[in-house]
């Protein structure tokens, strides 16, 4: 058995907003295994423990960058340390120049992009300066170049999350409107179809955990598991979502009045996915005070 400290309680209770005592139990249900416990919670608890989504973790920066035709972009995802790296106009301009040459190059992979010829050196002699002279690590972490079928569109929202929108249309506003959107509500795909098999398998091992809780008989409660995957995928999906600028109708419908098609997009926030290191300030004060006390009954 795992054991449980109240460091992996506090992290739980930030994901899901759960109480503090349902966290200890999930985690004990869930061997120590942190996401078994957030499913465990959102079968107990409902959609309230369903908050995880929209945490992230780790500091940096996205940005992108897109060609004066609206034809080629890119975008890029940068890690720092800390916050107060990311506001660094030193590290702003790299993380720009590497969007840039992201589309200017088609690097392969981000090996290749550090290779590139970046100032007097490449990408990666600059940004080994840079760690050097700030003192802190940083790291490119991910990217994606984009020849766009119709014009390419995009809004940052505070340097943290960033969306790249491929559409058709002869308004301008659309392209925006919809990356904004993209951005407020994070869908997983463009159409249901493309929402990942591991998070549909996800939400109907819940879905179905929550039908046996309900004790309903098996034929209503396989309906009911149905219908809870149905209404996740339209939530997700990109088409299918209320569109924020007018709730009353779906993107798709939107899309439609307009003449207009979304072919593709892509959605970074910094740190998704990436666990960083909690520090358990009052564990480390008296493990710092424990020490003081030995060393001072040793003299």
């Amino acid at each position: 058995m795992a054991e449980i400290t109240a460091a992996m309680v506090k992290v739980l209770r930030e994901k899901t907003d759960a109480p503090m005592m349902e966290c200890k139990k999930a985690l004990t249900e869930a061997d120590g295994d942190m996401e078994k416990a957030e499913e465990i919670l959102r079968v107990k608890l409902g959609t309230k423990a369903s908050k995880a989504a929209a945490r992230v973790t780790a500091e940096g920066l996205v940005a992108v960058y897109i060609e004066a035709s609206g034809k080629l972009g890119s975008i890029v995802e940068v890690n720092c340390e800390t916050d107060f790296v990311g506001k660094n106009e030193d590290f702003i301009a790299l993380v720009n120049n590497v969007a840039r040459l992201v589309a200017e190059h088609n690097p392969a992979d981000v090996e290749a992009l550090s290779a590139l010829p970046l100032g007097e050196g490449t990408v990666d002699s600059v940004r080994a300066a840079l760690v050097g002279k700030i003192g802190e690590n940083m790291a490119i972490r991910r990217f994606k170049r984009v020849a766009a079928e119709g014009r390419l569109a995009s809004y940052i929202h505070g340097g943290k999350i960033g969306v790249l929108v491929d559409a058709t249309s002869n308004d301008d506003t659309v392209g925006k409107d919809v990356a904004m959107h993209i951005a407020a509500t994070k869908p997983k795909a463009l159409h249901e179809s493309g929402v990942p098999q591991e998070d549909i398998d996800r939400e109907r091992s819940v879905a179905k955990a929550k039908a046996i809780e309900s004790g309903k008989p098996a034929e209503i409660a396989e309906k009911m598991v149905e219908g809870s995957v149905k209404k996740f995928l339209k939530e997700v999906a990109l088409l299918s979502q209320p569109f924020v600028k007018d709730p009353d109708h779906t993107v798709e419908a939107m899309l439609k009045a307009k003449a207009s098609t979304v072919h593709s997009f892509q959605l970074f926030i910094v740190g998704e996915g990436i666990e960083k290191k909690v520090n358990d300030f009052a564990a480390e004060v008296a493990a710092q005070a424990a020490a003081a006390a030995a060393a001072a009954s040793g003299n």
